[in-house]
């Protein structure tokens, strides 16, 4: 990886993630109605998702090009970390707030579930400040001991594990609370919640796989059985949420459930965005895989999916869909910020060979 190359991966996040905060930004100061509000504070935290996955692409980058430094090995995760306690922090005080309105409520939820995603890619980016030595052990024969002694201590092991696993598990539970008590005066708003809270805990779990895979390549104690075993779990639960955004766009005629059921195929799209990386890093283990370059591609179709979609709803004249199309941008944003760093895990692997 030339100096180039490496600028241009670690500008792709920052300038979609400007993109979404840009169009969040626009249409919370030039929009009227709930509908706008929830759509630009969805836009401006997805941004936040783009700045995390920065981080990690940035971790992984200065280490191919031999620039890392301790003040990065401390600084990108705990950037990282600082923009996924700010996403989590908002999304607590609009949901904390007194008389706060339906759409609040509804955002709330949203911003919160993207600042546990953020944790989750946080955590993958301080667990990548070790990521040079997998080129060293993907050298090895298989079957070789683990790395003496390891890069991780086994309490640091544990903890960069269980953050994802944690965040996984409250936006599970949170949603599970939105979807029980969704037959009350605000049953729209707790369904699409409760929905799109439940995409972002698949989404989480799709992240576990990711940090898992990296972790034990970086310890020497990866196996492909593991891998194979996260690729069926990451790629059945990215089905799942494309599955069930079409049946809520097939059964439900309402515009607000319409926009859920769009917004869900989207962070499918996400989650099989995040099963490349997995893929990826199964393929390259110690041994050639001359189409790896070719995985980046997943995170870009689904890229392109999405702002094809997104103009497609654009010209509906209901302001619930509009909010769908809005979102749906913001959600190609981090798809091409995930194409970016598959494409460094690609260059990471090339230059192994």
């Amino acid at each position: 990886m030339n100096r180039g190359i490496s600028v241009l991966f670690r500008a792709i996040p920052l300038l979609t993630g400007a993109v979404s905060a840009a169009l969040g930004g626009y249409v919370l100061a030039h929009s009227t109605g709930p509908s706008a509000r929830v759509a630009g504070l969805v836009l401006v935290f997805l941004a936040a998702v783009c700045l995390c996955l920065f981080a990690t692409a940035a971790t992984i980058v200065r280490q191919l090009i031999g620039r890392f430094t301790a003040l990065d090995r401390f600084g990108y995760p705990a950037f990282g970390f600082a923009v996924a306690g700010a996403a989590v922090g908002y999304g607590l005080c609009l949901l904390t707030e007194r008389r706060r309105p339906p759409a609040d409520f509804v955002a709330g939820s949203a911003v919160f579930g993207l600042g546990l995603v953020c944790v989750c890619v946080a955590s993958v980016a301080a667990i990548s400040t070790r990521y040079a030595l997998i080129g060293e052990n993907a050298a090895l024969p298989d079957g070789s001991p683990p790395r003496s002694p390891a890069p991780f201590r086994p309490a640091a092991a544990r903890t960069l594990v269980a953050v994802p696993v944690l965040a996984a598990a409250v936006a599970a539970a949170w949603a599970t609370v939105l979807l029980a008590n969704g037959g009350g005066g605000d049953s729209d708003g707790r369904f699409t919640a409760g929905h799109v809270v439940v995409d972002l805990a698949i989404v989480c779990v799709c992240l576990i796989g990711l940090a898992v895979g990296l972790l034990r390549q970086i310890q020497s104690t990866y196996t492909r059985r593991a891998g194979i075993r996260w690729l069926v779990v990451a790629g059945t639960l990215g089905a799942m949420d494309i599955t069930g955004g079409l049946v809520v766009v097939s059964l439900n005629p309402r515009p607000a459930q319409l926009a859920t059921g769009y917004v869900q195929i989207g962070l499918g799209l996400i989650a099989w965005s995040v099963l490349s990386l997995v893929l990826l890093l199964a393929r390259v283990w110690r041994r050639d895989a001359p189409s790896a370059d070719r995985i980046p591609l997943i995170p870009l179709a689904a890229a392109g999916i999405c702002l094809f979609l997104s103009a497609f709803l654009f010209e509906s004249a209901d302001p619930d869909v509009i909010v769908a199309a809005r979102v749906l941008v913001g959600v190609g944003a981090v798809c091409s910020a995930l194409f970016s760093l598959a494409s460094v895990l690609a260059s990471g692997a090339a230059g192994r060979d």
